[in-house]
């Protein structure tokens, strides 16, 4: 599977930004999919999930800022940003093939591209 994530970048704080991802599989209608982000020296971590149906998660820092999307006719998965904090810097990845463990945990076990680099200024 090859992912193309874009529309990183950098904005102020209190800014938006719109990260998409195109998977060439031909299986992304059947797949949950979802947004990660590792900051510099820390663990990856889950942004936003949506179920095959449709269903959403998000991490805890989240707090309604962010909005995970789906187009399966584009085989791509969408995250809009809005209210950014500096702490919110952080390459996003996403994955298409994940696993929901239990509740709101999720298992990334698909491959994860290259990533976008999202950067956040005070």
């Amino acid at each position: 599977v090859q992912l193309q994530a874009s529309g990183g970048g950098l904005v102020q704080a209190g800014g938006s930004l719109r990260l998409s991802c195109a998977a060439s599989q031909t299986t992304f209608t059947t797949q949950h999919v979802g947004w990660y982000r590792q900051a510099p020296g820390k663990q990856r971590l889950l942004v936003a999930a949506i179920s095959s149906a449709g269903n959403t998660d998000y991490g805890d820092f989240v707090q309604g800022r962010f909005t995970i999307s789906r187009d399966n006719g584009k085989n791509t998965v969408y995250l809009q940003m809005n209210s950014l904090k500096p702490e919110d810097t952080a390459v996003y990845y996403c994955n298409t093939d994940l696993v929901k463990v239990y509740a709101d945990m999720w298992f990334a076990r698909g491959s994860w591209g290259q990533g976008t680099l999202v950067t956040v200024s005070s």
